[in-house]
């Protein structure tokens, strides 16, 4: 039986005591502190590209990812300092020049009034740019400094199950690690290009519907902005009839296989609008395959007997 050896940190002036091998991130949470996260997931390998995590360590010349950093004894932290609180705003504020976060988290927003963050000082938005998909490989988009460069861009919509709308997206590789080898191994996506041009792709830049993508839905489930979107979600929202705080959600068990997955129904106007699976699954930790996660359709299946708005917009979405 091996032994945990307890590691004595600081936090803020608080003594803290956690298991070896824990992150700044884990103790921050074991004492009720916890800092802002976008790339950071309890079930995905830690990648520390957000930055809005970073925290101050005594004797660090610079700020570190509380979700990556592994404790030590004696360790001293910072989770509010001016440096941690000037670099979370600067983060926020790129981040929300840059991109359309209309449908993060609403603790985002929370966020960007904690730090002050105010992207508008950076000045209007840039108009979309509906040629980024044609750009020839290592093209660098020279900006004229009067507008904030983003990444705005068309939605791509190619399929039933679920959209992308990378102007929404702030590559924080949740996706990428999603289809990849922290769940589903399917491999059908990665990061491509640089700066502004940097985009998730398919290899060779194939479509959607011929790359080695399964629609397991893996990368909707983990991204933290609604770039990856279900079509009933995304199409409801365009008809102004989604309202999430007049949703519930039911716990129940798939009964396609034997595995055992959880599903969380989304339910609105007695309609299933999209399936989630909660992260502390023993089993799947959030993760679902293409059956649990779209194959709910049977159980409303109305044709034409959709009549209210709701069931007219979800039937239509399924037709598309």
């Amino acid at each position: 039986m091996s032994v945990v050896t307890a590691i004595q940190i600081t936090i803020d002036g608080r003594p803290v005591e956690v298991p070896e091998g824990s992150t700044i991130l884990d103790a921050c949470r074991s004492i009720g502190e916890d800092q802002p996260t976008l790339c950071y997931l309890e079930s995905l390998t830690p990648v520390n590209v957000c930055r809005v995590c970073v925290v101050d360590v005594e004797g660090s010349r610079t700020l570190v990812p509380s979700c990556s950093r592994q404790v030590e004894e004696g360790m001293e932290v910072a989770t509010d300092s001016d440096r941690v609180r000037h670099s979370r705003k600067m983060v926020l504020e790129f981040l929300a020049s840059s991109t359309d976060l209309s449908t993060a988290d609403p603790i985002v927003g929370e966020w960007m009034d904690r730090y002050e963050a105010d992207p508008s000082r950076y000045g209007p938005p840039s108009p979309p740019s509906v040629d980024r998909d044609s750009r020839p490989a290592g093209h660098h988009h020279v900006s004229d400094g009067l507008a904030a460069e983003t990444v705005y861009q068309p939605p791509k919509i190619d399929n039933t199950l679920y959209m992308r709308d990378y102007s929404k997206c702030i590559l924080c590789y949740k996706c990428v690690e999603a289809c990849g080898e922290d769940a589903q191994n399917t491999f059908a996506i990665a990061i491509a290009g640089r700066g502004f041009d940097a985009q998730v792709s398919t290899e060779f830049d194939e479509p959607l519907t011929n790359s080695a993508c399964v629609y397991c839905g893996n990368c909707i489930g983990v991204c933290p902005t609604g770039a990856l979107m279900f079509r009933s979600e995304y199409e409801l929202r365009q008809a102004d009839l989604w309202h999430e705080g007049e949703q519930t959600v039911t716990t129940t068990i798939c009964s396609y296989c034997g595995v055992g997955c959880n599903l969380e129904l989304h339910v609105q106007d007695n309609r299933i609008v999209k399936v989630t699976s909660p992260l502390d699954h023993s089993v799947t930790e959030g993760h679902l395959c293409i059956k649990g996660r779209f194959g709910y359709e049977y159980v409303q299946e109305l044709g034409d007997l959709a009549t209210t708005p709701i069931d007219i917009v979800l039937s239509e979405a399924r037709r598309k």
